[in-house]
């Protein structure tokens, strides 16, 4: 039994697309949505390599990039260095966006005396007008109260006990 694979019209053409987005030359790879770019290193006499995801405007990633034999030019890009540095470069992202995630949201518990209540607080970092969410919720996740707050607001067990206490009024 032999199976046959058959390709859209459609499926062709996102791939000859794919394929013109795709840049393999000594200085400067493009693929999987990232760029890849050698650079002269202005601190010193070597070379750099800078690292972008496409539609962002600065390098997520920039670090040294190893001469060539003839101790002048760069080493060329090639298919195992630009994996790394996609894998490299993807972490670098993933930890930023871990980072502001945990400045940008809060959570405590507290017990009361009828259940265990889960107290966040949530930052929204406008330019024109920051603010934060203060959510109370119950043990299946069900909401009990949520104000706006200032986005400086501390979030700590005793103001979430506090703001319990005073059956969800609007902190101070």
């Amino acid at each position: 039994m032999t199976d046959s694979f058959v390709t859209s019209p459609d499926a062709v053409e996102e791939t000859s697309d794919e394929a013109s987005d795709r840049t393999q030359e000594p200085r400067l790879w493009r693929d999987d949505g990232w760029t890849a770019r050698v650079i002269k290193n202005e601190d010193d006499e070597g070379w750099a390599v800078a690292m972008c995801k496409d539609g962002e405007s600065e390098p997520a990633l920039v670090g040294p990039w190893t001469m060539g034999r003839d101790k002048k030019n760069p080493k060329p890009l090639d298919a195992a260095a630009f994996g790394t540095l996609v894998k490299t470069a993807s972490e670098v992202l993933r930890r930023h966006e871990q980072q502001l995630h945990a400045m940008l949201h809060k959570s405590i518990f507290v017990n009361t005396r009828t259940a265990t209540l889960a107290v966040t607080l949530d930052i929204i970092p406008d330019e024109d007008d920051p603010y934060a969410l203060l959510t109370a919720q119950d043990d299946d996740g069900a909401q009990l109260a949520q104000v706006r707050v200032r986005a400086n607001f501390k979030l700590t067990r005793d103001t979430a006990q506090a703001w319990i206490d005073s059956d969800f009024r609007k902190p101070a």
